[in-house]
């Protein structure tokens, strides 16, 4: 028998976890209790972690959405991103997160029980007994702001920035807030009926996705567009790959994190997400292929989040094989829904609503046919009929009933607010034909994404000063030539580019 065999567990210097003894709304009195033996330190290590990992996603979205934009207008993408995050989590803070899951709840939103955080702190939170409230409610507040980021990409070259502000504040109280609510929150319609959304198929990625589609049909297209005046092609590439990779290593905070405990569910959501993604890009860069013949680096980029839209949904409830399907469906099916802007009239600049809308419903639909109990079971907690793997056919009729829902509500919903917004003086939605040509980076913020646009204005201060006036050609406010004339300055134009030719085709 070995010296460890002989130790006297009693003896040692550990805290042994106990069942929280429901000391109040607030966990207890840190003074006089130990609220930190109600949890598991790896439980609320994995969470906090995961934290940080969607709050990098949302510097992705900015990074992405800026290379697939003109430079003109590059860094108000990511202005707009970033920002998201501070009115997100202040509106969250003050009373988002007890509209969506105080504990108190209704079927469609909750309360203001815990509004300013009012006693959220180390009572069990109202998703798991696995963590307190409060730990829950900073993690969920980063799905809302990566939410709103996603949404206001719509406003891509043609937007004011201020009423996009004002919109962010708006749109998380009356849209996230009770579609989240009825998804997440156990005292929702759609939790109770038994949908099944793991990680933000409906809240996340259908809301956005619609409300990107209404915030572009009420903007109106950017001028130029359908003409030679107009270029589609993404100015920076690489963004777009920076902006790829903080979102695929983030989203694993994002679908994992969602176990809310370093368990086996996590793992699980871990290999799906990952796998999704790989097959995601795989299937959009193939399909591109199939037409262009080149290898695009632009559709595998978009391929990879059209597969972690996808799986988002199910990554916490089917086995790992499935997401070969998620990936393929997913990133086949949002490269095709990119067309729909041009059959609908409507300029989605970033292919928001194909990429995340459509992508979101795959997903959802797709987690109806996969989702397996034993999956559901491995954090030892959840139980669930299942999906038709497991002959419960009615999952399909939930799971369309949730997304059809969700959809409705996020697209007459942001048409409702941006109409009254745009009534109001001050907040008229977008940016003068002046503004429009002069890009919005330079006519809303008076900054530049890339210090060489400040150096051409400067060029072309100095070539004015020697000649009076000067007019210059350029692709789409690149610097090119100079040419010394008696005119005013105009605009560069843009090149020509093949009839259909789209952002990410």
């Amino acid at each position: 028998m070995s010296d460890q065999d002989n130790v006297d567990l009693d003896s040692l210097n550990y805290v042994v976890k106990a069942p929280y003894n429901g000391t109040g709304p607030t966990g207890g009195d840190p003074l006089t209790e130990n609220m930190n033996i109600w949890y598991e330190s790896g439980d609320l290590g994995w969470v906090i972690m995961a934290t940080a990992l969607v709050l990098l996603m949302v510097p992705g979205i900015g990074f992405f959405y800026s290379g697939l934009a003109r430079r003109k207008s590059a860094l108000s993408l990511i202005w707009l991103s970033v920002m998201s995050v501070a009115v997100t989590c202040f509106q969250w803070f003050l009373w988002g997160y007890s509209l969506t899951f105080s504990h108190t709840a209704g079927p469609f939103i909750g309360n203001l029980e815990n509004f300013g955080f009012r006693n959220v702190l180390g009572a069990p939170s109202v998703a798991s007994d696995r963590i307190p409230d409060l730990l829950f409610a900073v993690y969920q507040g980063m799905f809302s702001a990566v939410t709103v980021a996603l949404a206001t990409g719509a406003i891509a070259e043609r937007g004011r920035m201020l009423p996009c502000v004002v919109f962010m504040f708006v749109w998380a109280t009356v849209i996230y807030d009770p579609i989240a609510c009825w998804t997440w929150n156990p005292s929702g319609w759609s939790n109770k009926m038994g949908g099944l959304d793991f990680a933000g198929g409906t809240p996340v990625h259908i809301a956005s996705g619609t409300a990107a589609l209404a915030y572009s049909m009420v903007l109106g297209k950017r001028r130029g567009h359908g003409t030679h005046e107009l270029n589609y092609r993404p100015h920076n590439v690489t963004h777009i790959v920076i902006g790829t990779v903080f979102l695929w290593v983030g989203w694993f905070g994002f679908n994992a994190g969602s176990a809310l405990s370093a368990n086996m569910r996590a793992i699980i959501a871990t290999a799906v997400t990952n796998l999704a993604a790989c097959v995601g890009g795989i299937t959009w860069c193939v399909l591109d292929y199939r037409l262009e013949k080149k290898w695009s680096t632009v559709g595998f980029c978009s391929g990879i989040i059209a597969g972690l839209v996808s799986i988002t949904p199910g990554s916490g409830y089917v086995p790992v094989w499935a997401a070969v399907i998620f990936g393929v469906l997913g990133g086949g099916f949002a490269n095709y829904a990119t067309k729909l802007k041009f059959i609908l009239g409507i300029d989605d600049a970033l292919d928001i609503f194909a990429v995340h809308g459509i992508g979101g419903l795959v997903g959802n639909i797709c987690t109806a046919f996969f989702a397996s109990r034993q999956i559901a079971h491995l954090d030892n907690v959840q139980v669930i009929k299942g999906g038709w793997i497991d002959h419960h056919w009615m999952q399909l009729a939930y799971q369309l009933a949730d997304s059809f829902a969700g959809g409705a509500y996020s697209f007459v919903g942001t048409c409702v607010i941006l109409l009254i917004m745009n009534l109001i003086p001050g907040l008229r939605l977008r940016v003068g034909e002046e503004a429009e040509i002069l890009g919005i980076d330079d006519a809303e913020i008076g900054e530049f994404a890339y210090d060489y646009v400040e150096l051409t204005r400067e060029v072309l201060a100095d070539v004015e000063n020697e000649t009076g006036s000067v007019r210059y050609s350029g692709d789409a406010g690149t610097f090119r030539s100079f040419e010394k004339h008696n005119a005013p300055l105009v605009p560069p134009r843009a090149p020509q580019f093949r009839h259909g030719q789209g952002m990410h085709r």
